[in-house]
């Protein structure tokens, strides 16, 4: 029986779309979806929304909290992240006021940024404490799901739906130079591209009522394109700060050929290539946004990783799925628990949100990290990796 869209039920046109989409999805079984979705009828109230919200908030902060044991009240910068769930009072707020952290804490509220937010959130903080001495940044990325899942039947807003699942990462940042001994990295680079300014790029994630008035985030077809435009522009960037001599030279001679090929393109001369560097030679690590598996595709050919390097990507979207912001963070805790980090390693973390944004951190391994860190991963790292599909995606 085809229900009409304007009920907010989906037709069963849509719920085959979105099966189809799960089957290419390269998704496992075992991610976290919030109890509000689990309910009969959905509950996407905003008392479900912030249960949902907190649980994983106040889930990372509390092990964080037990790991680096800090104390609530030596936080003196708090910057949290949430693309689509923004309430009254913030999410910002509803730490303080769990934590009970001190009255003068600079208190940060990021909303709207989507998935790249995380490491905005990680540059804002690096930015605080470059001016705030001697004292903690907490960084918290997650994204809500039960207050914006999609209830209509318009596609581009359907995918979102197959996409998002539950999830939330914590970070502690410090200037403090009497924890260097104790730390896990050194954040050496932030590189923050943003093609708002193009009317395309900047419509390709965009939140609005469909035809019947049920509010979606609709996804262009469209952005692997802009992605990867974006993702050049980024890596344009970051290239002089993190790549050998020898990549830059042939990088740049590349640039200067097609500039001079645009300039005679009346003559018969072959067209060249962009030289695309070798990253490789930078980082021992990728942690690359795992928005999809288009997006892991993307970025493996335009950068040349090999399945190795893109693992910690493609495992991740497997077992918690696209966890917005927070996914980078379950990507590197993979690399640690396989117990692959070591001491002077390079870890490039990639983060690609509407806007259209591409963002990227560099990070250095202070110590090998151990595998007797816990992390998201224990008790069932000794699984992975599993073999995953290559499908066609699907076109809508």
């Amino acid at each position: 029986m085809r229900v009409s869209s304007a009920t907010g039920r989906f037709t069963a046109e849509s719920l085959d779309f979105q099966r189809k989409i799960l089957e290419r999805s390269g998704y496992g079984q075992k991610m976290h979806a919030p109890a509000g979705l689990m309910a009969t009828p959905p509950d996407q109230s905003m008392a479900a929304a912030r249960e949902e919200t907190e649980a994983a908030m106040f889930g990372a902060i509390d092990d964080l909290l037990d790991k680096s044991r800090v104390e609530a009240r030596e936080i003196g910068v708090l910057v949290v992240n949430s693309s689509t769930f923004n309430p009254t009072p913030s999410l910002s707020a509803a730490i303080v006021n769990h934590y009970k952290l001190r009255g003068n804490v600079l208190s940060f509220n990021l909303g709207g940024m989507g998935c790249s937010a995380g490491l905005i959130a990680v540059d804002l903080a690096k930015r605080l404490l470059q001016v705030h001495p001697h004292t903690y940044a907490l960084v918290v990325s997650t994204e809500n799901i039960c207050r914006n899942w999609y209830l209509g039947n318009h596609r581009p807003m359907l995918v979102s739906n197959c996409l998002f699942r539950v999830g939330a990462s914590a970070v502690l940042l410090t200037n403090r130079r009497s924890e260097r001994r104790r730390s896990k990295y050194q954040l050496l680079h932030t590189v923050r591209t943003h093609k708002g300014a193009d009317d395309r790029s900047y419509r390709c994630v965009f939140q609005e009522e469909d035809q019947h008035n049920i509010v979606g985030v609709s996804l262009s077809k469209d952005l692997m394109a802009i992605a990867g435009e974006a993702l050049k522009t980024n890596i344009t960037t970051l290239g002089p700060f993190v790549l050998p001599m020898s990549e830059q030279l042939l990088f740049l001679a590349t640039l200067v050929a097609r500039k001079v090929f645009q300039v005679f393109s009346g003559f018969q001369v072959k067209k060249i290539e962009p030289y695309i560097p070798d990253f490789k030679m930078a980082f021992e690590h990728f942690c690359v946004h795992a928005g999809g598996r288009s997006v892991l595709d993307e970025v493996e050919k335009s950068l040349g990783l090999t399945e190795w390097h893109m693992e910690p990507s493609r495992m991740t979207l497997y077992r918690f799925g696209n966890t917005s912001s927070s996914s980078l963070w379950y990507e590197l805790a993979y690399s640690e628990a396989k117990g692959r980090v070591m001491r002077g390693d390079r870890v490039w973390q990639i983060g690609f949100g509407s806007g259209f944004k591409c963002n990227s951190a560099v990070w250095r391994a202070l110590r090998d990290i151990g595998l007797e860190e816990k992390n998201s991963w224990d008790g069932e790292i000794d699984e992975f990796p599993v073999h995953v599909p290559r499908v066609a995606p699907i076109v809508y």
